[in-house]
């Protein structure tokens, strides 16, 4: 059974629509990581979205979070989408899976100090607004979804997991479409977390950079709608790995990575010198960039165009998969015919120690249209997550 990815809805550090979002990535803008003292750590540099974000009414309000506001705000961009999906199968046929990795904790961080200052918590303040589940609840009650809704959270692999899991909703039978992806907001409980373990850069990331020194986390939504029906792009193969090697480093090997990958082409009945373009995982961590260089390398050799996007969005967490599986979405979508590709933004030398990779640059391009792409994501414990998709 093929299925299809009809729509898309994206906000992140590189803007708040698809054409917005698109020409940011193309040009290498990186103006949404910016500088901040919110979180305590004096001058850390985040990806945080600007753009005003809806109001959720007063009969949701146990799901008012920020949050949940962004996915919102992914929702209005497919709503035509959805709309025609409950009226072609019906609310019971439609489902949710998102993967997030923090909810609306930051809304409990508040909540909290408030509570040391005046002895109670906020009146407005519910548990709802940070349980893990909360997102798929508050978008399936306000859509009118009476079919499966649920989250995955399995670290920075969460929303690439939530694909596996709607495509077999669909193959079991139980969904003909599925609201599909995943969000994270900012918030102190990771950046702090992040922090204390040193994987926080002191400035701007830089992915594959001989001076790379950790990540910029950032926040985004992203949301598609994947059914039966025919549509621009084809969800093609999905390949997932769990190696366990460390519960935060990966396995330097990059076995675990190279099987994801692999697993992933399989699937999609394609071999290596089919895919067009790979959008990595790129965290410009030490560990991370020097594991995923050597399992790109030992897949795809040196040829294949890849780059990694969190130089200009940072590291949107359980939100990432979805997030860059968006941005390979878009160039799928492109009437380019030039193959203009997204490069890997770092501002500083390329490791030239890590195993040789064909890094994406300013103003790179495929030379002909794009049809092929596949993306990785990774996550704590070695739970690894590779999807491709294609131009139908």
């Amino acid at each position: 059974m093929k299925l299809y990815l009809n729509d898309l809805g994206l906000l992140c550090a590189a803007g708040s629509s698809n054409a917005e979002i698109i020409n940011n990535l193309l040009s290498g803008d990186r103006s949404g990581l910016t500088a901040t003292d919110e979180f305590g750590l004096g001058g850390i540099v985040v990806g945080r979205i600007d753009a005003p974000l809806p109001e959720i009414d007063e009969r949701y309000s146990l799901y008012d979070c920020r949050n949940n506001r962004l996915l919102l705000a992914a929702l209005s961009r497919i709503s035509n989408t959805v709309d025609a999906m409950m009226a072609r199968f019906g609310a019971d046929r439609v489902g949710v899976v998102l993967g997030t990795s923090t909810s609306g904790v930051r809304n409990t961080e508040h909540a909290l100090a408030y509570q040391a200052v005046n002895g109670t918590l906020p009146e407005a303040f519910h548990y709802k607004q940070q349980q893990m589940s909360a997102g798929a609840d508050f978008l399936a009650s306000y859509v009118g979804i009476t079919g499966p809704a649920y989250t995955i959270s399995t670290a920075c692999s969460s929303s690439g997991k939530a694909f596996a899991s709607a495509r077999r909703l669909i193959n079991l039978g139980l969904c003909d479409a599925v609201i599909v992806g995943g969000a994270d907001s900012l918030c102190a409980l990771t950046i702090n977390g992040f922090a204390s373990l040193e994987s926080l850069s002191t400035g701007l990331c830089k992915p594959f950079g001989l001076h790379r020194d950790g990540i910029n986390i950032g926040e985004a939504a992203s949301l598609f709608v994947l059914s039966t029906e025919p549509g621009p792009v084809e969800l093609q193969g999905i390949g997932a790995s769990s190696d366990a090697y460390h519960f935060s480093a990966p396995d330097p090997s990059g076995k675990s990575v190279v099987k994801a990958m692999q697993s992933a082409l399989a699937d999609a009945g394609k071999t290596p010198d089919k895919i067009d373009y790979l959008n990595l995982h790129g965290t410009a961590t030490v560990l991370n960039d020097a594991m995923e260089s050597k399992a790109v390398h030992a897949l795809f050799g040196a040829q294949l165009a890849v780059s990694s996007s969190k130089g200009i969005t940072g590291h949107t967490l359980g939100a990432a998969a979805a997030l860059e599986l968006g941005f390979c979405w878009l160039l799928l979508n492109s009437d380019d015919d030039k193959g203009l590709l997204i490069p890997n933004i770092n501002g500083d030398e390329t490791d030239n120690g890590l195993s040789p990779l064909n890094l994406v640059q300013k103003a790179g391009q495929l030379g002909r249209r794009i049809h092929t792409c596949q993306s990785n994501s990774f996550a704590f414990g070695g739970n690894n997550i590779s999807i491709v998709i294609a131009r139908a």
